[in-house]
């Protein structure tokens, strides 16, 4: 993910979904489409967990489809 810290802050301002983790109540998992990358075209998922007073990134990945799960919020 080098190189992609600007995605990774538009994927958690504009996310095109955010998915509930169907493992942990505490991490949500925001999703934002991407065309024309090197990888082909992808998903952006960021994974971010939620526990107060704390919020932080666990990881960020590009994937083929979005993850299941509950759907908190969709574009």
């Amino acid at each position: 993910m080098q190189g992609q810290q600007d995605k990774v802050s538009e994927t958690l301002l504009e996310p095109d979904v955010v998915i509930q983790s169907k493992s942990d109540n505490t991490v949500r998992l925001s999703h934002r489409f991407y065309t024309g990358l090197v990888v082909g075209d992808k998903h952006l998922s960021v994974v971010v967990k939620y526990v107060e007073p704390h919020i932080f990134v666990i990881t960020a990945y590009f994937t083929d489809k979005v993850k299941k799960g509950a759907i908190l919020w969709k574009k």
